[in-house]
């Protein structure tokens, strides 16, 4: 079931992502792990930048609104806290704080991580959300601004002591790999499921979900050998204690991005707000609270090449 929000200053939209893969709120974990703190402020102390601002195209200028699709999942990212209407997470609070900066107000649609960047390109929204990777495939048709640096991992259940870190594809031949539907991990497991063929063994089976809770589910019953999706998401699951999944570690790093149509004006005015972010110091507080130090970037881009 989707959500519609009213038009809010997301700088006032309580503190959402990557799991980017789709979305489940009553699947977020009840309790945080230590160095997760979502309730703490990290916003108040943004203003807004008349520098980053005069980079907007006329047309929001005058609007003072931006349509934003994003997708709904697990921690970090963005997901419906137990009780509460409003979104938190680490893209929230990214998106949030770019608002601020650029002195508009976003009106947001929850919607399937699969379905958001086609949308921009019918123009439904003017900006997606969902820890989308930046891949080569993707911008051919994508314009990215970027904000961390994420990427693909595994994990398994806990009592999985037969997979290790996965550096190799041809290590999870015979297995069944369950992942988010419309994902940069949908397209590698596919690109390379004939690799195993060609080693002599039986090709890993992938299956789909368009919910991140369902492929952990999956997962803690037993239907699914090992999944792959987000470094962060699956090392926030990994310190659920009642999660019961071990994190196998990172096999490919990606840059993530807010996502916009191919030759969208709105991309200079984004990366300058996330700069301003990066520059003032609330960039950094954004991350530790979410846990995701690790994922900082120096400085955000438009389109940069894949990661190798």
């Amino acid at each position: 079931m989707k959500r519609h929000l009213p038009a809010l200053a997301l700088a006032s939209v309580a503190a959402l992502a990557l799991a980017g893969c789709g979305s489940d709120p009553a699947a977020a974990p009840k309790a945080a792990p230590v160095g997760i703190q979502p309730s703490q402020d990290v916003l108040s102390g943004v203003h807004k930048s008349d520098a980053a601002a005069a980079l907007l195209p006329d047309d929001v200028k005058a609007a003072g609104t931006i349509k934003l699709g994003g997708a709904v999942g697990t921690p970090p990212g963005a997901y419906y806290p137990e009780g509460k209407k409003e979104l938190a997470g680490l893209d929230v609070d990214l998106v949030n704080g770019v608002a601020a900066v650029l002195g508009v107000k976003v009106q947001r649609e929850d919607a399937a991580f699969e379905t958001i960047l086609p949308a921009l390109g019918s123009g439904k929204y003017d900006v997606g959300t969902g820890n989308f990777g930046v891949t080569t495939a993707r911008l051919k048709t994508v314009d990215f601004v970027t904000y961390i640096d994420d990427g693909q991992g595994f994990a398994v259940r806990s009592d999985n002591t037969a997979l290790n870190n996965v550096t190799d594809l041809t290590q999870l031949c015979g297995l069944t790999v369950g992942t988010g539907a419309g994902t940069t991990f949908e397209a590698t497991l596919n690109a390379k499921k004939d690799d195993c063929a060609k080693a002599g063994k039986k090709p890993y089976d992938v299956k789909v979900f368009t919910e991140n809770g369902a492929v952990l589910t999956g997962l803690q019953q037993g239907r699914l050998d090992v999944v792959m999706s987000t470094i962060n998401g699956l090392r926030y699951q990994a310190n659920q204690p009642t999660a019961k999944i071990r994190f196998l570690g990172e096999f490919h790093r990606l840059d993530v991005g807010f996502a916009f149509k191919k030759g969208s004006t709105l991309t200079p005015a984004f990366q300058a707000a996330v700069n301003q972010l990066i520059k003032d110091g609330t960039y950094q507080k954004i991350l530790a609270k979410w846990g995701t130090a690790d994922s900082a970037i120096t400085e955000s881009q438009i389109n940069p090449p894949e990661h190798p």
